[in-house]
């Protein structure tokens, strides 16, 4: 599972995203690191553009109640 999917599911806190950052830098995966969080584009460029606090609201307003 990618981070986005554990994150919105409850297994992990949003500092995880450290782990799977470093994870994704000591890969050879050729995906993109968005790609390797799950993040699609909108997220993505909240969380570069605004900040990491931007993003986290963004996912918690998709989190299953």
């Amino acid at each position: 599972m990618k981070f986005k999917e554990k994150y919105l599911a409850g297994e992990i806190p949003f500092e995880e995203i450290d782990t799977y950052i470093e994870a994704w830098g000591n890969s050879d995966d050729a995906c993109t690191l968005r790609e390797y969080l799950g993040l699609n584009e909108e997220e993505e460029d909240v969380w570069i553009s605004d900040s990491e606090e931007a993003l986290i609201e963004l996912l918690d307003r998709q989190k299953k109640r």
